[in-house]
């Protein structure tokens, strides 16, 4: 492991959370390897361009979003790394709000452009909404 792997990998998981608020699903090769996995409240996909897909419709244009991902729990291992996190995320509309507490475990590999993650896998803790 160098010496600022557990820095690049907080980086890369704060990355992925402004990566989703921002919507900006055509730079996904800065978060995710190119056979990335994803296994989410939005569905299963495999693939980066898959991925940024069904991250665009899970984060549509008229929807304001802001993910605090937090406590993340790092162990790296050469060039793999694993990463438990928790995440808050808020959804918020002209019409509703929700509020999802959730569980992320992330898989990341170290690539010729940096770190970037190979699998997220989402579970769900609790979920509240109001109108």
């Amino acid at each position: 492991m160098a010496q600022n792997d557990p820095a690049l990998l907080i980086d890369l998981v704060t990355r992925l959370g402004r990566w989703l608020d921002d919507k900006r699903f055509d730079e996904a090769r800065t978060v995710f390897t190119e056979d990335a996995t994803a296994d989410t409240l939005g569905g299963s996909v495999r693939g980066v361009d898959a991925l940024a897909a069904q991250a665009r419709r899970n984060h549509p244009a008229d929807v304001a979003t802001q993910h605090f991902i937090t406590n993340p729990l790092i162990e790296v291992d050469g060039d793999r790394a694993t990463i438990d996190a928790n995440l808050l995320v808020v959804f918020a509309s002209s019409t509703d709000r929700r509020v999802l507490g959730e569980r992320y475990r992330l898989e990341a590999a170290r690539t010729p452009d940096g770190w970037r993650i190979r699998r997220v896998a989402a579970r769900m803790i609790w979920e509240t909404a109001s109108v």
